[in-house]
């Protein structure tokens, strides 16, 4: 009598039982088989470390000593560190040094979020995405509504990007919307702002754009980047899926420059099609990497 198959899987063959590889397969995986050597190729690690640090800012090829970092690899680290906490705990300052002259310029003043200090703002991401109601107050009575653009500043968790970026990003920008024939809004900043304090200002003073200028997360690479975040007609309800963002504003990302006009095409986009988030898109361009790092930046303050 013929037994019936088993409805167990068929068993595994033993790695033993599978047949010597053919000397001239170039399957190295099988047993038996010795690994081909590799080719070696020869490598200036000089200029393999100069060509990966003008495209990053990443800590490679610092060496090392003995286990550990070099001395001043380590105090460089360190001292990154420390400027990226003053960044977050530094308050923005619209008569400091570095913002005096845009402030006199443009006729900035500064309101507060319902986050009463820095530490609350911390703790209460909430309360960092809507106005106090003084707040309110003070920019209702002093921006105009319905402008074709209305530029807001916030501090967001670097008070030294804005000090750093925004004096040489806000004139550009501005011009540009001046030479597209748009209305400005009156521009002004948000202390202890969250990106969601758009959604707020839009209800406020209705304008068709806002362009919000915010401190970025500071990390060891800088503390002094800036993110730019855009929005058709932003209400209460509106998401993140809403808005269109524009990162890494700094000396080793995008430039004042480059962002002024990316900024712009962005918002001629959300004029012209009624729309912003998902649906918008930047054209795509191919970019040569650079093959040099740009020189470093002076110290940041720690103040």
């Amino acid at each position: 009598m013929t037994p019936s198959r088993s409805s167990e899987p068929d068993a595994i063959t033993p790695a033993d039982a599978i047949p010597p590889a053919d000397p001239a397969s170039p399957d190295r995986t099988r047993p038996g088989r010795e690994p081909e050597p590799l080719a070696v190729v020869p490598v200036e690690l000089a200029a393999l470390a100069e060509r990966v640090r003008a495209v990053t800012p990443a800590r490679v090829f610092v060496g090392r000593t003995g286990t550990s970092y070099r001395t001043a690899n380590l105090l460089a680290l360190r001292a990154d560190h420390a400027a990226a906490r003053d960044a977050v705990d530094a308050e923005l300052d619209l008569t400091g040094a570095a913002l005096a002259a845009t402030t006199e310029r443009f006729g900035l003043f500064a309101v507060h979020s319902a986050a009463a200090d820095r530490a609350e703002y911390l703790r209460r991401p909430d309360l960092g995405r809507r106005l106090s109601d003084e707040g309110r107050a003070q920019v209702a009575a002093r921006c105009p509504p319905g402008a074709d653009l209305q530029v807001v500043i916030g501090d967001g968790l670097s008070a030294a990007a804005v000090a750093t970026q925004v004096p040489a990003l806000l004139p550009a920008l501005l011009t540009s919307a001046a030479e597209a024939g748009w209305s400005i809004g009156q521009p002004f900043a948000v202390r202890q702002c969250r990106v969601g304090v758009m959604n707020d200002i839009g209800d406020l003073l209705h304008p068709t754009v806002i362009v919000l200028l915010i401190g970025e997360r500071p990390g060891l690479a800088t503390a002094e980047s800036l993110s730019t975040y855009l929005a058709h007609r932003p209400r209460s309800g509106h998401t993140d899926a809403d808005r269109n963002l524009l990162s890494n504003i700094h000396h080793r990302g995008i430039t004042p420059a480059q962002a002024g006009e990316r900024i712009t095409g962005l918002a001629q986009a959300m004029h012209t099609l009624g729309i912003s988030g998902v649906s918008i898109k930047e054209p795509t361009t191919v970019r040569a990497l650079p093959t040099t790092a740009p020189p470093e930046p002076g110290p940041t303050s720690s103040t």
